[in-house]
């Protein structure tokens, strides 16, 4: 399945409720295996991005779809990019 990279910032309302951060993490893993996709990893981190996330999905318009509901809560604004595997990588490069 192809992997998708999710740069993650919380809006105020997901600052404010941060100490239920958690539960909504699991309920967003739940809604993603119902989707057919897997939050393989998450990630707090430091810097310009509150958080990384690291999804398989079946397709770009699952994610797509994922990302919308999440962004539909309120809690956070994210960014999504497909990301390619050493492997993909170099098999795209030999054939240029």
């Amino acid at each position: 399945m192809p992997t998708y990279i999710s740069l993650i910032n919380f809006t105020q309302k997901g600052a404010e409720a941060i100490k239920d951060g958690p539960k909504r993490l699991e309920a967003a893993k739940q809604r993603f295996r119902d989707a057919g996709a897997e939050l393989k990893a998450f990630y707090l981190v430091t810097g310009q991005y509150d958080a990384v996330s690291i999804v398989e999905a079946p397709n770009d318009e699952v994610v797509a779809k994922l990302a919308l509901g999440t962004a539909t809560l309120g809690f956070v604004r994210s960014q999504t990019c497909r990301a390619f595997a050493e492997d993909d990588y170099k098999k795209i490069v030999a054939s240029l």
